[in-house]
């Protein structure tokens, strides 16, 4: 991890929490399932007399190994339907043998599925094969240790979570080893992940039942003995804290930081991950926060803010790994109820990292990416002045990205195309005609410049020029806003600077006069 100074780095372990936020939306399991897994493991490992450094390896692994539960969500929702209910159900069977596996898959297969869906994929089955349970699990385990070797993180690390998919009989993933043959820090990450969903349905009688039953086939004996002998203290304790406090104040040795370089890069990863999700979406949210940084660029956004437009960037479809693949794959028009499960992504976004002091500021503003200026627009309905410019920034790039991009029930829009609409919706009130003409400029097409706005003023100055005019504060603006005290009180120093005034009363003045004021 780099050295940064105070102010310009990220703690990594607040990044991972919310990252694992999302790997429970996308295993269709509540949220804080693996932040709890997690509090289990360090318990675990405490009982065991673990040293730090090991402790270190469980703490990272436990945040990290069901990370790539997600990447052939498009496979399983075409097998089984509601990819979500089939990575729910998982944990219910101890996959000992061909019958409990074959049973599992038939129980799934085509579930929620029109019965003709569900024969023509039978017919399919019989032609090609059926999907190979340990196949998936060998994919999510290597793809979170990439994800692992991306964010910074060593081998051993690495090597736990590869080896969180083994079983102590040896019939596990992905390379069949047994016993002792599997890592501690794995064996404590397996059994905690099991224990957190049965205690959470059925409290401590469930979780203790289901170690011994699983004793010996999926979980090491000795570890299950562990367990079983402290259950009640360790879930006592755990019902006593506040989960995600507890497991950032658990964080093993020296907090590890990241530089804004590299939680810049981390966030690339995690972009480029999250938008593995479908194969309709990879390379989007890259593609969404390049463009925005662009074109708030061109808006004349500060550096901190065209910074904070990349990142949110970066994380605005996070969300997305809670909407089952059977409604983001499907190719024909969705339901009322498969619509309304659409609209929750943003919001889910927002949960995943409003908790990190860090990220809260990325939520703020990639909530409302699917937001319009006429208040039709998702999850809160917002109008007008209510949505800042970087937001209205984001939901242009989104909206262009996602038109030129391949969705299922529909070819990707040829880019001239995609701006007569864009434009179109500029005029009709829904979208900003700034944002839009700096975004259509970002991706490489003819921008129609609008009029010069007077003295030289940025159109984010002319919104904090509204705000001055409403009577607030540098505090409210910069409240309302998503921005620092400080960067507030820049703007309005540059206002003053370019149209001669020293006063509020003066700057107002200003903007009736030259018609900046009409949409307050």
């Amino acid at each position: 991890m780099g050295v940064a100074p105070a102010g310009q780095r990220v703690r990594l372990a607040e990044l991972l929490a919310a990252l694992s936020l999302g790997s429970d939306l996308g295993m269709g399991l509540p949220m804080e399932h693996v932040l709890r897994q997690c509090l289990i493991s360090m318990r675990l490992a405490d009982r065991l007399g673990l040293d730090g450094s090991e402790r270190g390896v469980v703490y990272y692994t436990s945040l990290l190994a069901w990370v790539g539960c997600h990447v052939d969500a498009y496979e399983q929702a075409k097998w089984f339907g509601d990819d979500l209910a089939l990575k729910a159900d998982y944990r219910g069977v101890d996959f000992a043998g061909p019958i409990a596996a074959g049973r599992f898959m038939v129980e799934h297969f085509g579930a929620g599925l029109p019965l003709v869906q569900r024969a023509k994929l039978g017919a399919e089955l019989v032609r090609t094969g059926r999907p190979r349970r340990l196949a998936a699990m060998e994919r999510h385990c290597y793809a979170a240790s990439e994800l692992a070797a991306r964010l910074g993180l060593g081998e051993r690390v690495r090597h736990s979570v590869v080896q969180t998919y083994e079983r102590w009989d040896g019939k596990g993933a992905p390379a069949g080893a047994k016993g002792a043959e599997i890592l501690t820090t794995a064996r404590i990450v397996n059994l905690a992940d099991v224990v957190e969903v049965f205690h959470r349905l059925g409290g401590l009688a469930a979780a203790t039942e289901v170690a011994r039953q699983r004793s010996g086939t999926q979980f090491d004996p000795a570890l299950v003995d562990v367990f079983c002998s402290s259950a009640a203290e360790l879930f006592a304790e755990l019902d006593a804290v506040t989960t995600w406090c507890a497991v950032i104040a658990d964080e093993p040795g020296l907090t590890a930081w990241l530089s804004y370089a590299e939680f810049d890069m981390a966030l690339e990863a995690i972009a480029d991950f999250v938008d593995l999700k479908s194969p309709y979406t990879i390379g989007h949210s890259r593609g969404v926060a390049e463009l925005a940084a662009t074109a708030a660029t061109d808006c004349g956004l500060p550096a901190d803010e065209i910074q904070l437009v990349r990142r949110a960037g970066f994380v605005h479809d996070l969300g997305r790994l809670g909407i089952s693949n059977g409604i983001w794959d499907k190719p024909g028009q969705l339901t009322a109820a498969e619509s309304e499960r659409v609209r929750l992504h943003p919001y889910l976004t927002e949960r995943i990292l409003a908790l990190s002091a860090d990220l809260a500021p990325l939520a703020a503003l990639a909530v409302e990416h699917h937001e319009r200026l006429d208040g039709s627009g998702y999850p809160r309905g917002l109008t007008g002045n209510a949505i800042t410019l970087p937001s209205r920034i984001l939901a242009v790039a989104d909206a262009y990205r996602t038109r030129v991009e391949p969705r299922p029930h529909r070819p990707a829009c040829p880019p001239g195309d995609v701006a007569v609409q864009l434009r179109h919706a500029a005029r009709a009130g829904r979208l900003d005609g700034v944002a839009v003409e700096s975004v259509l400029g970002a991706a490489g097409q003819r921008a129609r410049r609008h009029p010069q706005l007077p003295a030289g003023l940025t159109p984010r100055e002319v919104e904090v020029l509204k705000l001055m005019a409403l009577g607030l504060k540098h505090s409210e603006i910069a409240e309302r806003l998503v921005i620092s005290h400080r960067t507030a009180r820049h703007h309005v120093e540059h206002i003053y600077t370019k149209i001669g005034v020293s006063s509020r009363a003066l700057a107002c003045l200003f903007a009736a006069r030259h018609g900046l004021l009409s949409d307050v």
